[in-house]
């Protein structure tokens, strides 16, 4: 990419997004196009074509996505997998009907099988049954995947799908209903300090900023129903962590993947058409490293510095037992993160705490 290239950065708002947003900036790229979902609705294949005819961009990054946790992916199966397919579609084909030189594909580590061997290697897509929980995510990535490489094959597109193992950062969701493991543990972990000290109105402030609390977690940090006093159990919160704690999770910093996304879309890849075929080309990107949830939570734990009890609930699902990325592939072509997980989880957790307050 010229630093004048046209660049488009579908999602500029979504935690992706948005750090795709500032590594282009602090890179010095000047030309960047956006739209806000109330601009632009993904989903219409009328409103994407027309904006594709009249910004012609040269270049994209197609971050914009449906996303959550387990929960979220288990109660709206349909929409995940509708609203995903939708989007990924309607703006793989207006690229390639508009010229667009390189297209950069945001998959996620779902895309591989439960029981993968571990590290999971680009080799094993399909290979054996998914997850269950996201799956309809996971069908839909997967699907983005095959588009990215059947768009190359037929029509010469250059469009290179990337998988991310689980990201945390700044413009997460916080809601506890929907967000990924981190970002939850993050707010749980706070409101039960909060809780524990007595500080009602730093709670409901939380609130404002960052939805509603489920009735479990009123229970556990001792609210009332309707948000208006502490409970006597407030003075020994707890905080309750879905499943037995035993899963392993690898996390990386989203300012090291927006990183990795420019690095990748100015890349020469031709040195590995042999091992994967040009116009099958697929990146993992992790930190290669991974932890269990339990070591995660004591981490948060102490960043956020909570004192109380840690309760893990194995009547909910683990999900996945583990998911290590293997990357070296990326490796190879000399990118590595540099943000270590609680120098990460130190940054998010100031941004956390600016933002709510």
């Amino acid at each position: 990419m010229n630093k004048t290239s046209k660049i488009y950065v579908a999602g500029h708002r979504g935690l992706v997004g948005s750090a795709i947003m500032r590594a282009l900036a602090a890179n010095g790229y000047t030309n960047i196009i956006t739209r806000t979902s109330r601009e632009l609705n993904l989903i219409n294949q009328q409103e994407v074509a027309a904006f594709f005819a009249q910004e012609k961009p040269e270049y994209v990054f197609l971050a914009a996505a449906k996303v959550g946790g387990i929960h979220a992916n288990d109660t709206y199966r349909a929409e995940f997998i509708y609203s995903n397919l939708m989007i990924q579609t309607n703006i793989m084909h207006q690229s390639y009907l508009h010229g667009v030189q390189k297209l950069l594909f945001l998959g996620s580590s779902c895309i591989y099988p439960k029981l993968c061997a571990q590290p999971m290697k680009e080799a094993y897509l399909m290979t054996g049954p998914l997850e269950q929980t996201n799956s309809p995510y996971a069908v839909a990535k997967i699907a983005g995947i095959e588009m990215c490489w059947a768009y190359n094959r037929q029509y010469g597109c250059r469009f290179i799908p990337v998988m991310p193992t689980n990201l945390y950062g700044e413009n997460d969701t916080f809601d506890l209903e929907n967000s990924h493991v981190l970002p939850a543990l993050i707010r749980k972990f706070h409101l039960a300090k909060l809780a524990a000290a007595g500080d009602l109105a730093a709670i409901i402030r939380d609130e404002q900023r960052f939805g509603p609390l489920p009735a479990d977690i009123r229970n556990a940090i001792g609210l009332n129903a309707h948000s208006t006093k502490l409970t006597p159990e407030a003075a020994d919160a707890k905080v309750v962590i879905w499943g037995t704690g035993t899963p392993k999770r690898e996390f990386l910093h989203v300012d090291d993947m927006a990183d990795a996304c420019v690095f990748i879309v100015n890349g020469d890849f031709s040195f590995l058409k042999t091992a994967c075929g040009q116009a099958e080309i697929l990146f993992n990107i992790g930190a290669g490293a991974d932890q269990t949830i339990k070591e995660l939570a004591l981490m948060v734990r102490d960043v956020v510095g909570f004192q109380g009890e840690i309760v893990f609930d194995d009547s909910k699902p683990d999900g996945t037992p583990r998911k290590l990325l293997d990357v070296s592939r990326v490796e190879a072509l000399g990118w590595q993160p540099i943000i270590e997980l609680k120098e990460g989880i130190g940054q998010v957790y100031r941004w956390y705490q600016q933002v709510g307050s």
